[in-house]
C-alpha cells in the first residue's frame, strides 16, 4: 500500500472523477470508484429518496447510512458534515437546522466543492457554506459544531484517529457525531487491502469494527453508540478483478464480513443530553414505526 501522501492524491484525483459520473453508475460500485457491477444495484447505498431535504442533483450515490436520520439535529444548530461532496447530507441537515442554523461541508475535492456550492446556489441557501480542507485539519475553530455527521467518508482517510481527533476538538462541549462508515470484523484478503483503487473504493481503507470503536473511545467520546449496522457483500465480478475464483470462494468461507455501521458518540460536558437509545426507547410508541 501507498504511503500516506499517495493515498490520499489517489482518493482526490478518484472523486474528482467521480464528481462528473452519474449517480447511477457510482450506486453499483464500491464508493464510486471502478468495478461498476452488473450483479446489483446499490451495494452500499441507502435510499434518500423519501428523506425530507433530498435533492437529486446533490446524491451521487456515494454513501453507505443515512447519519442524518440519526444525529439528533436540532433548529438552530451548528452542523458540519466531513467529506460533504455534492452536498446531498448538508441540504438534508439544513433541513433539521431550519434558516436559524447553519450547515458547513467539508471536501477536499476542488470538483465537489464546486459542484456543492452550484447546487447551493440553486436552492438559494445562505446558510449552507461548503470548505475546501482535510477532514484531518478542518478548516474549523475549536468548539464550533453542535453535531457533525459523515458519511462514507473516514474509511478513505489513513489516519482515522487523527480525523476523530478533529471531531472532538471541532464539537462544542455536549455536541455529538452520527458517522456511517465501512468497517471489517476478520481480515480482507490481501490483494484487496493492498490494491489503491479499493482503498478509493472505501473497502481497502477500512479498519476493524473494535479498532474503529477503541480509537472513538480514546479520543474521549462518551456514550458510544452503533446506531445501525448492516453487511456488505461485495459481487463477484467485482471480487473478480482481485481474486482467482478459488481466493474468492475461501474468501467467503471464512466468516470475514465488510459492514456499514453508523455510529454516534458524544463530547463531555455542556448540558446533559439524553442518549441515542434513550430518545428512540421513548419515540418507539405502537405503531410509530421506528427502530
Amino acid at each position: 500500500m501507498n504511503d500516506t501522501k499517495d493515498l490520499k492524491e489517489i482518493v482526490r484525483d478518484k472523486y474528482a472523477e467521480i464528481a462528473e459520473q452519474s449517480t447511477e453508475d457510482n450506486q453499483a460500485s464500491c464508493c464510486g470508484a471502478g468495478g461498476c457491477s452488473t450483479e446489483v444495484y446499490n451495494i452500499m447505498t441507502d435510499d434518500y429518496s423519501q428523506v425530507k431535504g433530498y435533492q437529486k442533483e446533490a446524491d451521487l450515490g456515494l454513501g453507505c447510512g443515512l447519519p442524518t436520520q440519526f444525529a439528533q439535529i436540532q433548529p438552530g444548530d451548528t452542523v458540519i458534515d466531513l467529506g460533504s461532496g455534492a452536498g446531498n447530507d448538508c441540504f438534508v441537515a439544513r433541513q433539521e437546522t431550519g434558516e436559524s442554523g447553519k450547515v458547513i461541508g467539508i471536501d477536499f475535492t476542488d470538483a465537489m466543492i464546486s459542484k456543492a456550492r452550484q447546487n447551493a446556489d440553486k436552492l438559494s441557501f445562505n446558510n449552507v457554506e461548503f470548505r475546501h480542507g482535510d477532514i484531518d485539519d478542518m478548516p474549523v475553530a475549536d468548539n464550533n459544531a453542535d453535531v457533525i455527521v459523515s458519511n462514507c467518508v473516514l474509511n478513505l482517510v489513513p489516519d482515522k484517529q487523527k480525523v476523530i481527533a478533529e471531531i472532538f476538538r471541532t464539537l462544542k462541549p455536549g455536541g455529538h457525531f452520527s458517522i456511517s462508515d465501512i468497517v471489517l470484523e476478520g481480515e480482507l484478503p490481501k490483494a484487496l487491502k493492498e490494491d489503491a483503487e479499493m482503498y478509493a473504493g472505501c473497502v481497502a481503507g477500512a479498519i476493524q469494527k473494535s479498532v474503529y470503536l477503541k480509537f472513538i473511545a480514546d479520543a474521549g467520546f462518551k456514550t458510544i453508540t452503533v446506531q445501525k449496522e448492516k453487511p456488505i457483500n461485495i459481487p463477484g465480478d467485482i471480487l473478480s478483478n482481485y481474486l482467482n475464483n478459488e481466493e474468492a470462494e475461501n474468501f467467503g468461507k471464512s466468516g470475514s464480513g465488510i459492514f456499514s455501521v453508523t455510529v454516534f458518540g458524544q463530547k463531555p460536558g455542556g448540558e446533559n443530553v439524553e442518549s441515542t437509545v434513550e430518545k428512540q426507547n421513548a419515540a418507539c410508541t405502537p405503531g410509530g414505526g421506528c427502530c
